[in-house]
């Protein structure tokens, strides 16, 4: 476990979704403020806008990597989408449930069909594998940067 891992599941119970855990995480990384962090990533939760589609830790672990690796030039896509690829498979391998999909990753054969966010109950919490991925994606991307220094990226 890592610090960014344990920092952005410690996130989750003060209510925060699942992307915005991981933004918060590493918004010092991103050179953003917590509250720009939270901003920027608030619609990616719930496997985006709650609609059970890609999982929002997940989600975060591409906003932090464009925020931090990304780039300006169109020529540069196909590297940062390897990288977004790379990261994926870990995800899958290291979740148990192989896959980057919220409603899969939740047991859901289909998604709520609701915008409505659920309540944040005890019965929310130990029932819901989202702490765990939210650690496991912060884990992830801290190890990331630690192969990958901010310092030596290219503009």
């Amino acid at each position: 476990m890592s610090q960014h891992g344990d920092a952005a599941y410690e996130a989750f119970f003060k209510g925060y979704n699942c992307s915005q855990c991981i933004a918060l995480a590493f918004a010092e990384e991103m050179g953003m403020t917590k509250e720009q962090a939270l901003k920027i990533s608030s619609g990616f939760g719930g496997g985006v806008g709650r609609m059970r589609e890609v999982c929002g830790a997940f989600s975060g672990i591409v906003l932090v990597l464009g925020a931090i690796y990304g780039n300006t030039d169109p020529a540069g896509k196909s590297e940062l989408y390897a990288q977004v690829q790379t990261l994926a498979e870990q995800y899958k391998a290291r979740n148990g449930g192989n896959s980057i999909v919220c409603r899969e990753l939740l047991g859901l054969k289909t998604a709520e069909g609701s915008p409505i966010a659920s309540p944040r109950t005890e019965e929310y919490y130990r029932k819901r594998p989202c702490p765990e991925l939210i650690r496991l994606a912060g884990d992830i991307m801290e190890e990331y940067i630690s192969a990958h220094p901010i310092a030596q990226k290219q503009e």
